[in-house]
């Protein structure tokens, strides 16, 4: 997108008007690397959620991380269906989990869910992108992961 936009500032006489967005911009799709890196991101921070039971933000970055997946499946059709589908399983199961406030059920489908995302990329040749459960506290270190009731007071 940046480049679309600094490729429209050399031309003068041509440019639209009215800040009118140019063609290439209104047409952004977002590349697989940065909806695999917002997944990413909300694989670790519903992992967090879950653990310290959080379940309303678990719910949360539950439903951001199907959309992000969703979101990747329907951009991009080089990623077979058989590899978008295989994600319901471990997506509903951590969803039931999250409903029942049940941590053992919701660590047992994240290990699920986490298998099947290097699944995923083992079919595509990108086995050298593995991912695994967090294990410490996550880069968003600013974020606080215990419920409202239990967070530190500031």
């Amino acid at each position: 997108m940046a480049l679309a936009i600094l490729a429209s500032v050399g031309t003068s006489a041509t440019a639209q008007s009215d800040f009118e967005p140019s063609p290439t911009v209104r047409q952004y799709a977002p590349r697989l690397v940065e909806v695999m890196n917002a997944a990413q991101l909300q694989h670790l921070k519903l992992w967090f959620a879950g653990k310290s039971k959080n379940w309303e933000l678990a719910a949360f970055e539950l439903r951001q991380l199907t959309d992000s997946l969703a979101q990747a499946a329907v951009l991009y059709p080089g990623i077979p269906v058989s590899n978008a589908t295989t994600m319901k399983d471990p997506l509903l199961s951590i969803a039931d989990a999250i409903d029942a406030g049940d941590g053992r059920r919701f660590t047992a489908s994240m290990r699920a869910l986490t298998d099947r995302c290097n699944a995923c990329h083992t079919s595509l040749e990108r086995s050298f992108i593995a991912i695994g459960l967090p294990t410490d506290q996550p880069p968003p270190a600013n974020q606080i992961f215990a419920p409202a009731e239990k967070a530190p007071k500031k």
